[in-house]
């Protein structure tokens, strides 16, 4: 396989986090993204000491103009950038009578606004190049609906409509676009909102799950780690579902 450079962002954590190690043992050079700057610091640390080519930056994805001089710093460090995997999001938990325009405004910006703007930054290297490889992780919220989550599925089901639309614009320059949708998946943001009484606890909800257990970050990653690699360059435009059979 050849090395490229990927961006992966929510990279301190969960499924970010799983998909920029594995991206890394791949052997690419991996540039991690995301607001924790401790977690960012920790997981690079981590991945140098196995000799990774890595370098971090903490950022908020709704944040275009650091987002515009993190992507010439990762140019610089590591190359151009050829993968992009987004991961970065945040949930919240709202009846839709209690859905603030600012709450609503701020879901937005990250995980759609956010996953936009950390993809057009590199689509000029990817069509430069003749090749890149799109991964967004949407959410199958998106494709069930989910109560007290309008503004989360709303945002994920914009992430998946995006994924596609770029996924025909430029796949005649080499580039392809997938999407994956985790159903139940063991990270610290689904811990979190089982200690805030929004889910019920991971293990209650694995046991509604066909294959008898929650996702992991690594069962993402895997298949996140095809979606990336030359032999998937005949896949474009879809929605990889990674759930366990949860969602059909």
């Amino acid at each position: 396989m050849s090395a490229r450079v990927a961006v992966v962002t929510g990279a301190a954590s969960g499924i970010g986090l799983g998909v920029a190690r594995r991206l890394a043992e791949d052997g690419h050079a991996v540039a991690l993204l995301d607001m924790d700057r401790e977690g960012i610091a920790k997981a690079v640390a981590d991945l140098e000491a196995q000799g990774k080519r890595v370098t971090g930056h903490a950022v908020d994805v709704a944040d275009r103009g650091t987002l515009e001089q993190v992507y010439v710093s990762v140019r610089e460090e590591l190359g151009p950038v050829t993968i992009v995997v987004t991961s970065a999001g945040i949930e919240s938990f709202d009846p839709v009578l209690d859905i603030t325009p600012e709450k609503w405004d701020r879901l937005i910006a990250v995980n759609l606004t956010g996953t936009f703007t950390c993809l057009q930054l590199a689509v000029a290297d990817m069509v430069a190049a003749g090749w890149g490889r799109i991964v967004t992780i949407s959410s199958s919220s998106a494709q069930s609906g989910a109560p007290n989550m309008a503004h989360y599925v709303a945002s994920k089901g914009g992430v998946i409509g995006l994924t596609k639309a770029l996924a025909r614009e430029l796949a005649a320059n080499g580039i392809t676009a997938n999407t994956i949708p985790p159903t139940i998946v063991d990270t610290p943001m689904a811990r979190k909102g089982e200690a805030h009484g929004d889910v019920p606890p991971v293990e209650t909800m694995a046991r509604m799950v066909p294959l008898g257990r929650a996702g992991t970050p690594e069962d993402i990653a895997s298949a996140c780690s095809y979606l990336c690699t030359e032999e998937a360059g005949y896949i474009t435009g879809q929605i990889i579902g990674v759930n366990g059979g949860m969602y059909i």
